[in-house]
């Protein structure tokens, strides 16, 4: 069994990424289940708390650890990463050294109204996942325009091209797992 954790980068309920992974889920070959890292209910990130590690961090961690990989759908806010997601990443990485995305093998995707999707946002993650050491998928990339439909209210891509390459990137993702875990071994 492959356990693909994922990560919203929204906390909003009417999420499009959230539809995104949802659906992606929806095609997962057997054996392999994706499961939610939640980050909704992380405090923000300050030093003066290291002393008195937050629970819900903790398990944030620990999640992340006892997964194959993780997926990663961000949104892209002011050409970026939303703040809510870079907060989980600083978690991520306390107390000092401890760095929960180091070796794991990360893919990252997002889905946006716009002509460039997430590139932007895409980019600056790429940048943070490196200094974290995290093993990240190159390609295929994962930028999805997304307009109304495309995703259905069951979690079934309805264009046939996208469903298709959301296939093709999961089992990419599934192949990167398992050369790292082959070379883990």
């Amino acid at each position: 069994m492959t356990t693909i954790g994922y990560i919203i980068g929204s906390l909003s309920s009417t999420s499009i990424n959230r539809a995104l992974v949802e659906a992606i889920a929806k095609l997962a070959p057997e054996g392999v289940e994706l499961v939610e890292i939640p980050i909704a209910g992380l405090p923000f990130y300050s030093q003066d708390r290291e002393a008195d590690f937050p629970q819900v961090a903790k398990d944030f961690k620990q999640a992340i650890v006892d997964v194959d990989g993780v997926l990663i759908a961000t949104p892209e806010y002011s050409r970026s990463i939303p703040g809510v997601l870079k907060n989980a990443f600083d978690w991520s990485t306390r107390p000092y050294g401890d760095m929960s995305f180091s070796g794991k093998p990360v893919a990252i995707i997002g889905a946006s109204g716009g002509p460039i999707s997430t590139a932007a946002a895409q980019q600056h993650l790429r940048a943070i996942m490196g200094h974290f050491n995290a093993i990240v998928m190159g390609q295929p990339e994962g930028m999805i325009q997304y307009a109304p439909g495309l995703i259905t209210d069951e979690r079934d891509i309805a264009n046939d091209g996208t469903k298709e390459f959301l296939a093709g990137y999961l089992q990419a993702f599934v192949g990167l797992i398992e050369r790292v875990r082959k070379a883990n071994a």
